[in-house]
């Protein structure tokens, strides 16, 4: 049998194999096993039953996602740049052709890079389709690359164009990493922070996790490496795999990650209008929350599973 792609029906992960017996992201802590069983999807099935579709968050800025869901159902983030060349940060669980001809006319893709994992999608199929010169991905994470071919691995930090710089993180994984964009003021931050937002797309609270779905918490130090490296850049919004919060900057991420820092080990919704840790007395305040639909240009982009 020949090498041929296949996604994890349980997460999503592709891997370039000849039948695989078991998908490495389930199999980690921070992920649950499927219940009914190992599934593995060829390629040729994901194509012929998923397609997909974008919006634009702003002017220089497009968000990817496929259709039914697939996997952890993340999104793809294209930064438009006539200048240096776009950039890809994150990639869709799958790119349908329309996809891909839209990612083309655009001007196709110079860089392409993933905060971990979990943000890693159909990453391999816009190498395939666009060839970029830098595809970055942190060196603590070259393990689960396998798809794909690496061209530029790198510890602390990685400068993409003038104004791209990734920065790895850690804490959630090793190799996580942020994609810090000075022109646009946003932070791509990986899996850093969940977002809870309204129906109209405005965030209400922040949290923080080593594993979601087994909520359990990052240590001090970790956290502390958040903020050594977020405190460092200016940001005015975030975007994570899942959510696009341009109403949190990094004035509510610091103090976020502060109150954390201060009440010790724990995972705790920083509720972002009171301004404070939400009371952990309530379960429901305590617990993750689904968010809700996003209007234009905000909000949320992916589904809810997570880890």
């Amino acid at each position: 049998m020949p090498l041929s792609m296949f996604a994890c029906a349980n997460c999503g992960f592709w891997q370039r194999h000849f039948a695989p017996a078991a998908c490495p992201v389930c199999e980690d802590v921070r992920n649950d096993l499927p219940e009914d069983g190992w599934r593995f999807l060829p390629e040729a099935d994901v194509r012929a039953t998923h397609a997909g579709g974008w919006r634009r968050v702003r002017d220089d800025m497009l968000a990817f996602a496929t259709t039914p869901a697939l996997g952890l159902a993340g999104t793809g983030w294209l930064l438009l740049d006539a200048e240096h060349g776009n950039t890809a940060f994150e990639a869709a669980p799958f790119y349908s052709p329309a996809m891909l001809d839209e990612i083309a006319r655009l001007g196709g893709i110079s860089h392409l890079s993933c905060s971990h994992v979990h943000g890693m999608g159909a990453l391999w199929q816009l190498q395939e389709a666009f060839a970029p010169a830098v595809v970055a991905v942190n060196v603590h994470d070259l393990q689960l690359t396998k798809a794909f071919r690496v061209t530029h691995p790198y510890d602390e930090t990685l400068r993409l164009t003038p104004t791209l710089t990734l920065h790895r993180v850690g804490g959630h994984y090793q190799g996580q990493a942020a994609l810090h964009d000075a022109r646009r003021r946003l932070l791509f931050c990986g899996d850093m922070f969940k977002v809870e937002q309204t129906a109209g797309g405005r965030s209400t609270a922040i949290s923080a996790h080593w594993a979601f779905h087994k909520a359990i918490p990052l240590t001090q130090a970790q956290l502390r490496g958040y903020r050594d490296v977020i405190a460092g850049l200016e940001f005015d919004g975030i975007a994570t795999p899942f959510e696009y919060a341009p109403d949190v900057g990094r004035a509510q991420a610091l103090a976020a990650v502060d109150a954390w820092l201060a009440d010790g080990p724990g995972i705790r919704r920083y509720d972002l209008t009171a301004g404070r840790v939400a009371n952990t007395d309530d379960p429901a305040a305590a617990a993750p929350r689904e968010a809700t639909p996003p209007r234009a240009g905000q909000g949320r982009v992916g589904k809810a599973a997570r880890s």
